[in-house]
């Protein structure tokens, strides 16, 4: 199961719960890997941050500009917007804000998740989640 289902199923079946926080922090010797980032965020102002973050993972790795704006166009997004957000580099600011936290919490790979402070490094299943979500909300009484 990919991470991005595995997260959504979390956030379902614990519906109030749990807040999910994400963070980007993309690899430094990744060819494409900040203009990425920055797709998704700008994918995300018109709603279709999920669908991004999908296609990115599964076409990569095609990330060159005409690929990202070819996925923009495959997902419907306002083309223009979503260049114009690319061409700014409208959320950098916020990417270094997000790596500069990464490396204040030692984040050296993706996925890396924190679940009330406790760290957990690489993909995770459906039930893993479950049990340690489980354990805190169990530790929190």
């Amino acid at each position: 199961m990919e991470v991005s289902s595995t997260l959504k199923k979390i956030m379902i079946s614990y519906d109030g719960k749990v807040r999910l926080v994400i963070k980007n922090v993309p690899y430094g010797y990744r060819q494409y890997s900040v203009a990425s980032a920055l797709a998704a965020l700008a994918a995300g102002d018109q709603g279709k941050y999920w669908e991004m973050h999908d296609l990115l993972f599964a076409r990569w790795p095609q990330l060159d500009p005409e690929s990202l704006v070819r996925y923009a166009r495959e997902l419907g997004l306002d083309l223009e917007r979503f260049k114009q957000s690319m061409d700014s580099k409208l959320h950098k600011d916020a990417i270094e804000r997000d790596l500069k936290l990464g490396d204040e919490l030692h984040v050296y790979m993706t996925p890396t998740f924190f679940i009330n402070g406790r760290k957990f490094v690489g993909e995770m299943r459906y039930r893993e989640f479950e049990k340690i979500i489980e354990e805190e909300v169990k530790n929190a009484k």
